[in-house]
């Protein structure tokens, strides 16, 4: 039953023109006072869903983005700012890209925002999409491989300093602490200080390829499952794939159980409307996530029209109605999207968390309004 709803603002500013005619994505440039502008932006946000009663706001740890699409690069330090504005609203790391961290301190900073935020941070990793940011900072992103052993091993340590009063940890890229002479004596364990209050950690991960290893991994370290933000979204299989697991571990979950679904949404008056306003928010969507292949079903023709300017459906790149009919994304009244709800929570009846986000390039005025119509319109429909 669908009892929380959440949303993953990434983190854009707002941009001064939008669409396959506007500027191609590799073409933005901003001033760092525009760049800036995003932590009143979120504020806006964050305050807004506190006051609407909206369970969680998500945001996304990334870097180097002149871009502007995603510009938040800390998202432990913004959590406890928020949560300073905030009453009730919870803050999700959606995610902490864990190869861009050393373990021990993710660990650290995590355990003080869960302190002084009263447990209203979310913990999340995620393993990164962005060959800029991961390789830049040291890690590897273009071989897979050494992506998911390194991810695996840090994820292990954090649990472990987590968890555990004293630890100690050998493996292939880390052995914590050093055997190293320390005030007398030889140092053989550590004490994460401090340690955060509220455990056991709450902690998420994005369900992308849905892989068994992947996600027995996540099983076995208690981890949720967050699918979709596009046309994944809906599809049967990462959501099956994520019960299987829990089921190969010896727990009896209903379908849709620890994972949180994602669907872009835009809210009108009308249909034709909503449908109307959402093309060039959908396009500038594309144009960030066609060329990092979250955008399913683009071919590398359609992908290479997409940071052209205009021509793009004379190239073949599906509309935003192709999306729309595959599940991930959608544009209606507020009415039909409490139908769709309902539906998904008759499909996945472990499902509590609903994540809605609005398309990358959304401005804030128009977000604040669709946050506002859906806590009024729709959320009331799913608390009882």
């Amino acid at each position: 039953m669908i009892t929380k709803f959440a949303t993953v603002y990434a983190g854009h500013v707002d941009l001064p023109d939008r669409g396959q005619d506007a500027t191609p994505a590799n073409e933005r440039r901003f001033s760092n006072e525009h760049l800036a502008s995003v932590f009143d932006k979120t504020e806006a946000i964050a305050t807004l869903m506190d006051r609407t009663g909206w369970d969680a706001l998500w945001l996304a740890e990334h870097h180097f983005q002149q871009e502007g699409y995603e510009v938040i690069p800390n998202l432990l330090m913004t959590a406890v700012h928020l949560a300073h504005l905030t009453k009730n609203l919870k803050i999700g790391c959606g995610f902490n890209i864990t190869p861009m961290w050393h373990p021990l301190r993710l660990a650290e900073d995590f355990a003080c925002a869960d302190i002084m935020t009263k447990g209203r941070t979310i913990f999340g990793v995620g393993r990164g999409y962005h060959t800029r940011e991961v390789e830049t900072f040291g890690a590897p992103m273009l071989d897979q491989n050494a992506n998911r052993e390194l991810f695996e091993e840090q994820v292990d340590i954090i649990f472990k300093a987590f968890n555990n009063e004293r630890f100690s940890h050998q493996g292939k890229r880390y052995t914590l602490p050093p055997e190293v002479p320390y005030r007398g004596y030889a140092l053989k364990d550590l004490t994460l200080v401090p340690r955060p209050v509220h455990l056991p950690v709450e902690c998420w991960q994005p369900v992308v390829s849905a892989s068994a290893r992947g996600l027995d991994f996540m099983v076995k370290y208690g981890i949720k499952g967050a699918v979709g933000g596009g046309a994944a979204t809906m599809e049967r299989g990462p959501i099956t794939a994520f019960q299987e697991a829990g089921h190969r571990a010896g727990k009896d979950w209903k379908l849709g159980e620890n994972l949180m679904i994602g669907i872009v949404v835009h809210l009108a008056d009308s249909r034709a409307q909503a449908l109307k306003e959402i093309v060039p928010l959908y396009e500038e969507h594309a144009k960030m996530f066609a060329p990092l292949n979250f955008m399913p079903g683009m071919t590398k023709e359609q992908v290479a029209a997409v940071a052209r300017r205009g021509g793009w459906y004379e190239a073949g790149v599906p509309r935003v109605e192709h999306y729309i009919d595959l599940g991930g994304w959608f544009a209606g009244t507020a009415e039909e999207l409490v139908v769709y709800l309902k539906d998904l929570e008759a499909r996945y009846p472990g499902l509590e968390h609903v994540n809605i986000s609005m398309p990358m390039g959304t401005p804030q005025s128009i977000m604040l309004e669709q946050y506002g119509r859906i806590a009024e319109s729709v959320m009331p429909h799913f608390r009882h």
